[in-house]
């Protein structure tokens, strides 16, 4: 299926293909515990997902490592996706973000991050 996401204002605008969206993955890391997203189970590499923002829309938070980055739109301060720890250069989204899906009607597993 092909999913098409936003920022709230529609600054950062993104999409992507993949299997239906049937669940959900929440992180208990002290920067997702407080964003409180429900994410993308899956992790898309650089070549699956296209990403379209105005210029100096998209803005990119880091810290402990700095191998993940959280990137959000400097207009309306919403998380679309970020790229993960784990998997370095590959991204998860904020289902939320997704029109499309409802995601009070999604399951979330939760990913114990605050252990890495």
């Amino acid at each position: 299926m092909k999913y098409n996401g936003s920022c709230h204002c529609g600054a950062v605008t993104f999409e992507f293909e993949e299997q239906e969206i049937k669940s959900g993955l929440r992180c208990n890391c002290s920067i997702c515990k407080r964003k409180g997203a429900l994410m993308s189970a899956f992790t898309l590499p650089p070549e699956q997902i296209t990403i379209t923002a105005d210029e100096g829309a998209l803005a990119t938070y880091t810290f402990g490592s700095d191998v993940g980055k959280h990137h959000f739109c400097r207009q309306c301060g919403i998380y679309p996706f970020h790229q993960t720890v784990r998997k370095p250069g590959h991204y998860r989204v904020n289902l939320g973000c997704i029109d499309s899906l409802d995601t009070t009607k999604l399951p979330g597993d939760v990913f114990d991050g605050a252990s890495l």
